[in-house]
């Protein structure tokens, strides 16, 4: 799955927002998301585990319950995808104003 792909999902966006204040158990995550999006724990636990399988979270045992937190890796795959974007448009944006600058110029 496309990093974006990951991102483009609201209750997975909000999970990582919430791993993003630090760990949390699935319990946790479950009744706030319960609570904002109106999903039950099924739900969540199939959210958490695509966040696990793609990167963007991880999980450790503490005794009965599982505690989720935030894994660089995924969001460094967002990163990654972003930089090669920006780079075309910024040699696109810096080209229109050049020429730009060169068509004001030749008015003056």
């Amino acid at each position: 799955m496309h990093p974006l792909e990951v991102l483009g999902d609201p209750v997975r966006r909000r999970l990582i927002e919430l791993l993003g204040d630090g760990q949390r158990t699935a319990g946790e995550l479950t009744a706030r998301i319960r609570e904002e999006f109106a999903v039950g724990q099924p739900a969540v636990s199939n959210q958490l585990k695509v966040l696990r399988e793609t990167g963007f979270a991880r999980s450790t045992p503490q005794g009965a319950r599982r505690l989720y937190a935030l894994e660089p890796a995924g969001l460094d795959q967002v990163d990654a995808w972003v930089r090669q974007r920006r780079r075309f448009w910024t040699g696109q944006l810096d080209a229109l104003g050049d020429a730009l600058s060169e068509d004001h110029g030749e008015d003056a």
